[in-house]
């Protein structure tokens, strides 16, 4: 029989009280450590979750450096081309909530930051986004309310970085995963062309 947590308090008499160093390690404004972070970062996670409670988690890279840093509380992260579903843009509209894990791979600790987040169509910075001459059309403009670096732990247990536990093909390449779970109707050989050597050549165009 399942046992299920359905409160604060039991939650914490299970788990304990956090160590003092973590209760206390939030911030609300950038440090400059924070800031050489982000300019040595180039992939986050950016969560988010809609009116209805509806959640999200969509990843964002670029070369390192790509989220600029407005001032010491606030942060843009620039839209690139992508599917177009844009599940987490029409959360934000609904729920401006938003939390962000920032990585610099090889790093087994992050940092993350977590604030309210607003769509932005243009703004002076946007020229500072442009990657082999693509401007993004929107950004994420965050107002910082929590920023502090999360602990090795999660990192150490997966072996993330570790090269010899890799293992990229213990399932079907991307276009049969496409074609076996989605059920497109375009061909495999269109995916794998699709897919193939040139998709790196088309991650900037529209």
């Amino acid at each position: 029989m399942t046992a299920e947590i359905t409160s604060h308090e039991e939650l914490r008499a299970l788990l304990g009280a956090p160590m003092p160093r973590a209760a206390v390690k939030e911030r609300a404004v950038l440090h400059e450590r924070d800031r050489q972070w982000l300019a040595a970062s180039p992939f986050c996670l950016v969560a988010t979750a809609g009116a209805d409670g509806s959640c999200d988690v969509s990843p964002k890279g670029d070369p390192a450096g790509f989220v600029v840093v407005l001032d010491d509380r606030t942060i843009a992260v620039p839209e690139r081309p992508g599917n177009r579903r844009a599940d987490g843009y029409r959360n934000i509209l609904d729920n401006p909530h938003v939390g962000l894990i920032f990585l610099i791979p090889g790093r087994t600790d992050t940092l993350r930051i977590n604030g309210r987040a607003k769509l932005v169509r243009d703004a002076p910075y946007f020229d500072d986004m442009v990657v082999q001459g693509h401007r993004p059309v929107l950004a994420v403009e965050v107002a910082v309310e929590q920023v502090f670096y999360h602990c090795a732990k999660a990192f150490l247990r997966a072996a993330l970085w570790r090269p010899e536990t890799w293992q990229p093909d213990v399932l079907p390449s991307r276009p049969r995963l496409i074609k076996e779970v989605e059920a497109p109707a375009e061909s495999l050989a269109d995916l794998e062309r699709y897919y193939g050597p040139g998709y790196a050549e088309k991650l900037y165009r529209g």
